[in-house]
This record gives structure tokens, C-alpha cells and sequence, in this order.
């Protein structure tokens, strides 16, 4: 039975038939098969998990694709699709050997050639890929079960890199679609992993059809975090894209869907107290903003200028407007999160204190002459819309004119890509966030690669002190001059800038209290979940 607020849709033109495909409900007999109904945070378009970092995508790869290695719960990498690894006594060669029986959803058995074509596509996008290929020699596939890593000297980040828990997640795919151009989206979804993606059920904009991969051979471990037994409980997983959250909110609580992902923080108080529904922060790491300028386009392609968004950012006013609950967020001076071995307030003085008119001086001195900046707008991810609403007023305050372009989040994530002028169509800034499993390691964090357009991530800072000081990181072993390497490289993120932290906070998630089994992750799993 649908809701008011979802009949209240009809009148705008959506008729019951299809909103009933939307949403799942059944216009005729009940069916038998256990399906699990998922309000994910964002609409699924891109659907590479290596050609973009939007989280979304890689919630979907999780679904589909498989890992070599996966982090459990305590960071530590763990076998997946591998029986398991030996080292040699110089640190310089790996030998993997994969597990028994391990097949694509086309039926074709997984290589060590499909291995190594998707490490080297990976590679070429991912921060820890692109290092990792940086100390690689060469790969080689002893034959179809076993594959050899030649280091061109020791590395003590190889598993902790192939076992990557967050974006871009080094996902397997057979070697034909690995082959693919990095910078271009694989034209079929085919992994290995516990679900299979149903295109002809997928309805951009509405639903995400998954069935369960009944020839999957889950690890006898059990689950935890993204390594361990991907025991699957139902036969079909379906996302239900609803961009209005208060239809969202009514649609969890009459149980038309079992699990919203990341609710809204102030509809949390009208679920709160109810016995079926379960409010709980399932990602302990936590999640830091970034407000990301395009280092490409004046005035931001000058140091300045971007130092005048430190000066210009409150973080307590950001995260009052987008989180609202002080019980779920907090300040935090430290580009690699705060509570993490690399917290420090080192070079956080601009940031952690406000001043309007040093902002106004620095944006002019930085190059700024009352052109429109552009501000790109992802209007159905709450919190993100939040923060460009308050960046833009702060922006005016400084003395900017601003165009804050809305669209949904999936057509930033592909726009943001671009590099072109903004007389061509270009932007200045977008807002997103990234958790703590990304951003706590200087490797990980591809939000402070100094990498320029060939390496960088979207806004492509171009910084070569930067680099040098992520490539000192990446070879020190020693935890206490990790420490001292992490300091100096925020140091130098505080001069540069290459992107600005808004706040930390901790995501809440809701979802039937009927559902058990569900797992405390940076990342949402809808395997182990039982109802």
C-alpha cells in the first residue's frame, strides 16, 4: 500500500504502474523470491568503478566485482579472490595464487591475465595504483592460477594498495573490458562478485536491479569490513532512487523500502523512537568534507586565491547547516582526519579561524577582477547541497559573484571530469566528501596529490613538494617519520590548498530493525544482511 507522500506523486504526472515498478511493490501476486530494497544516496549513471571515485559507483562495484585482497575490520589486508601470497627475502618479488573455482558471471573461469590487466587500469587512476606502478618492474602470469609482482625496489604498501577498501577500489574484471582505456567508462558490467547487475532491469534515474550470483563461493571467514564470507541472503537487491527525501523517510518507515542509506539529518528526528527503525552510524572512520576548487581556471589556478577560501570557510557554520546534531560531526584542523595517527593542527591557523577581510584581500590579490564564479550544485545529495548553498553565500561575502549551476550528482560526477575554461563550459568549484578509509593515508588521500592533470584527481593541483613528500611517505617504514613526513605534507597542503576541509562528521544510517546481520563498514555491504 503506498503512502500519502508517494501517492501525493502521482499528481505530478507519474502514473501508479510505474511508480510501482520504481519502488518495487507488487501490482500482482506476491512473488517468492526475498528482496532486499536499498534508498541509496545518489542516482547510479557511471557504472566504472575505475573511471570515477563517486561513491555511488563504487557501491555498486562492491556489488558486482570482486577484490584480490580486502581490509577487515582492523585495516589489516586479508585473501579474497586469493588463496594467498609469498614475498621473497628482498621484499622485491610477489607471487599470488588465486583460489579454486572463481568464475566471471559470463561463465568464463578468472585469469591471472584478467588480474593483472585490471591492476595495471586501476593504476593508471588511483592514487595507490599509480604509486604502486611507480616502484613495479614488471607483471607476469606464471600461468592462469599464479602471477608474479617484480618491485624495482621494496615497497611496504603493495597489499595494503591491492586491498584498497575505498576509491577507486582495485576491482577485478575479465581482461577484454580491463583492456579498456582508463579514462574511458568499460562498456559491459561484467565481475565475479556476489551479485549480478541486471541491465534490463536498470532505470536510470528510478532503480538498480542485483540478483544473486548463486555460483559465488563465498570464503568460510567471517565478514568483516570488505574481507571474509560474502554470504548473500537474498535472491534480488534493488536500489530505488528517490530524490524527495521525505518520500524517502515514509517509505522506510511503512516498509516499502529496509534500508536508506544516508538519511537525511533533519528528518532523523521524526524515525527516532520508533521500534522499526534503526538509526546507527555504520561507518566508524568517519567522513571529512572537501570543498574542491578547480586549480585549471582563474582565479583558483593562483595559491591566493585558494587561500582565501581557508580564510573564508567557518567549519562550525558548514556543518551546523548540513549535519545539524553536534552528536554527529565535529571541527577538525587535519587534512588526514582527526583521531588518526597523522592528526595535527600544523599550518591550520587560516582555517580554524575565520576572517572575512583577509579572504576579500587574498582572492583579489590572487588574481580575481568580479568575474562569475561557477559553482556546481549536486541538489539531490543533501549534504552536499548544503555546503555549495553555504559556499556561495560566504563567496558574496568575500566579494565574488557567484552562478550556482544545480544538477543532480551524477551529472557533476561526470561534468567535473572536464578540464575546459569556463567560457567553454568549465566550473570553479564543487563540494563532495570523502571518508576516513581515503583520506587518513597520504597515498590513499588523491584529494593532495600534487599530480597535475595527468595524475591528480578532479581540480587537478599541480605541486611537485607535493609529490616529492607522498613518494618519501610511501617509502618510509618507520611509523615515527611517517608521522613527521605526514606534518610536513599538511604543511604544505595549508600552502597550496589544494582542496579545503569543511568538517568531519559521522554518517547516520536507517533501516528496518528487522534486517540483521548488517555490517560496520566505511562502506555499505548488502551481503551478510538477513530479514
Amino acid at each position: 500500500m503506498l503512502t500519502k507522500r508517494l501517492r501525493d506523486i502521482l499528481k505530478i504526472g507519474v502514473c501508479s504502474v510505474f511508480l510501482s515498478m520504481i519502488l518495487g511493490l507488487s501490482v500482482g501476486p506476491a512473488m517468492a523470491e526475498k528482496v532486499l530494497r536499498v534508498a541509496p544516496h545518489a542516482d547510479l549513471k557511471n557504472l566504472d568503478p575505475i573511471w570515477t571515485t563517486a561513491y555511488i559507483t563504487r557501491n555498486h562495484g562492491y556489488m558486482v566485482y570482486d577484490t584480490l585482497i580486502a581490509m577487515d575490520s582492523n585495516l589489516k589486508p586479508q585473501p579474497q579472490m586469493l588463496e594467498g601470497w609469498e614475498v621473497s627475502g628482498d621484499g622485491l618479488t610477489y607471487t599470488f595464487t588465486l583460489r579454486d573455482g572463481l568464475a566471471w558471471h559470463d561463465g568464463a573461469p578468472v585469469t591471472s591475465a584478467d588480474c593483472i590487466a585490471s591492476i595495471q587500469r586501476w593504476g593508471k587512476r588511483d592514487g595507490m595504483g599509480q604509486k604502486l606502478a611507480k616502484f613495479t618492474e614488471s607483471w607476469t602470469a606464471n600461468n592462469d592460477k599464479t602471477f608474479t609482482l617484480k618491485l624495482n625496489e621494496p615497497y611496504g604498501l603493495v597489499l595494503d594498495s591491492l586491498g584498497k577498501i575505498s576509491s577507486n577500489v582495485p576491482f577485478m574484471m575479465p581482461e577484454r573490458l580491463a583492456k579498456t582505456d582508463a579514462f574511458e567508462p568499460v562498456p559491459e558490467v561484467i565481475g565475479s562478485g556476489p551479485f549480478i547487475f541486471d541491465k534490463d532491469a536498470y532505470m536510470p534515474g528510478a532503480k538498480v536491479v542485483y540478483r544473486k550470483n548463486t555460483n559465488y563461493k563465498p570464503r568460510s571467514e567471517p565478514a568483516s569490513y570488505a574481507a571474509g564470507g560474502k554470504v548473500v541472503h537474498f535472491d534480488t537487491v534493488e536500489w530505488l532512487y528517490i530524490p524527495d527525501p521525505a518520500t524517502t523517510m515514509n517509505a522506510l518507515i511503512t516498509g516499502e523500502i529496509d534500508f536508506w542509506e544516508s538519511p537525511s539529518p533533519d528528518l532523523m528526528p521524526g524515525m527516532e523512537g520508533n521500534p522499526d527503525i534503526t538509526i546507527k552510524v555504520i561507518d566508524p572512520l568517519g567522513t571529512q568534507g572537501w570543498l574542491r576548487p578547480n586549480h585549471l581556471n582563474p582565479p583558483f589556478d593562483n595559491a591566493k586565491a585558494r587561500q582565501a577560501l581557508l580564510h573564508m570557510v567557518n567549519q562550525e557554520h558548514y556543518l551546523q547547516a548540513i549535519i545539524g546534531d553536534e552528536k554527529f560531526w565535529r571541527t577538525c584542523p587535519a587534512y588526514f582526519m582527526c583521531d588518526t595517527p597523522l592528526d595535527s593542527d600544523v599550518g591550520a591557523g587560516p582555517l580554524m579561524n575565520q576572517d572575512l577581510e583577509t579572504a576579500r584581500k587574498l582572492l583579489k590579490e590572487g588574481g580575481y577582477n568580479g568575474e562569475t564564479l561557477i559553482l556546481m550544485d549536486p541538489t539531490d545529495i543533501p549534504v552536499l547541497h548544503g555546503a555549495s548553498l553555504v559556499t556561495a553565500q560566504m563567496l558574496r561575502k568575500i566579494g565574488a559573484k557567484v552562478e550556482v549551476q544545480a544538477m543532480d550528482w551524477s551529472t557533476l560526477t561526470s561534468r567535473r571530469a572536464e578540464t575546459k575554461s569556463i567560457a567553454d563550459g568549465g566550473w570553479n568549484i564543487f563540494h563532495t566528501y570523502s571518508t576516513g578509509a581515503d583520506v587518513a593515508s597520504p597515498i590513499a588521500n588523491i584529494g593532495v596529490s600534487g599530480g597535475c592533470v595527468e595524475e591528480a584527481w578532479f581540480g587537478w593541483p599541480c605541486d611537485k613538494t607535493l609529490e616529492d613528500l607522498r613518494d618519501q611517505f610511501s617509502r618510509e617504514g618507520d611509523p615515527a617519520k611517517q608521522v613527521e613526513i605526514g606534518i610536513a605534507l599538511q604543511k604544505r597542503a595549508y600552502e597550496v590548498v589544494p582542496y579545503v576541509n569543511y568538517g568531519q562528521w559521522f554518517q547516520p544510517t536507517a533501516y528496518r530493525t528487522s534486517l540483521k546481520g548488517v555490517l560496520i563498514s566505511p562502506v555499505p555491504f548488502f551481503w551478510n544482511i538477513e530479514k
